[in-house]
């Protein structure tokens, strides 16, 4: 196992603005985009707000779309 395939319990997490807290410990979160597993120390996208996880900035981008789109 290494830090690109992240095994073991899904952490719970409380996403701030500049960071987040670990609520239940564990060694991933999914991404609320593509539901795959990312890594706690590979974890730089979030949505405070949504209070979910994105494995990169075009998943990011993606849900901001979705959410830009229900707006219209």
């Amino acid at each position: 196992m290494n830090k690109y395939d992240p095994g073991g319990p899904e952490a719970k997490i409380e996403y701030g603005d500049n960071d987040f807290t670990v609520l239940s410990p564990g060694n991933f979160v999914r991404c609320a985009v593509s539901g795959e597993r990312i890594a706690l120390d590979d974890l730089r996208y979030w949505s405070v707000d949504l209070q979910e996880a994105y494995r990169g900035p075009e998943e990011a981008m993606a849900r901001w779309k979705q959410l830009q789109e229900g707006k219209e």
